[in-house]
């Protein structure tokens, strides 16, 4: 399948938020909370003069998608952007070329394709400075096989997301590394 043709069997944006299951709430509270800035008024009549499209690869449980997908959706709102949903369990497919490090299929991964269905830009899984983040709570984790792990890894999971949800520091560095990778 080409680009196109995984950007058709795609969900539409609002219809798989609408279908999400987990985090559809902090979704639509980043959607609705985060403004893009009004500062960015060169870049937007440039970026829709392209005519792009996105497709992105995530699935509803994951809180790095939970963060960047109403990102990624206000900012197509004002780049007159389609975006459309894959889910990356049943699109392995796809989702194996776009591995992270080669290695990993983390998500989400914005895939900006032009008309004719050429890749144009990749984005994903993280800003820079929210992996570094991701990284420094990671590292004081004990190891797996240690008993408190399960539970130390589950604080750390509450920690980020209510860090990804209340912070809108995180939403501009990631609105800022998605615009950086579309200049």
């Amino acid at each position: 399948m080409n680009l196109s043709q995984w950007f058709q069997k795609g969900i539409p944006a609002n219809e798989y938020i609408q279908s999400m299951k987990h985090h559809q709430e902090n979704t639509n509270y980043i959607r609705e909370h985060f403004t893009v800035p009004t500062e960015d008024t060169e870049f937007f009549p440039t970026l829709k003069q392209e005519k792009l499209r996105v497709i992105a690869i995530t699935e509803d449980w994951c809180g790095d998608a939970m963060l960047n997908i109403p990102i990624l959706l206000n900012l197509a709102e004002k780049a007159d952007m389609e975006v459309r949903m894959l889910l990356r369990d049943q699109n392995l497919e796809l989702m194996d070329q776009y591995l992270t490090n080669g290695t990993s299929r983390a998500i989400p991964i914005f895939i900006f394709i032009d008309q004719a269905g050429n890749e144009r830009a990749v984005w994903g899984p993280r800003a820079a400075s929210i992996q570094q983040f991701v990284e420094e709570e990671r590292s004081k984790l004990p190891e797996k096989e240690d008993p408190k792990f399960e539970e130390q890894q589950k604080d750390m999971y509450e920690k980020m997301t209510n860090r990804y949800v209340n912070d809108p520091s995180v939403w501009d560095a990631v609105y800022e590394s998605i615009k950086l990778t579309l200049q």
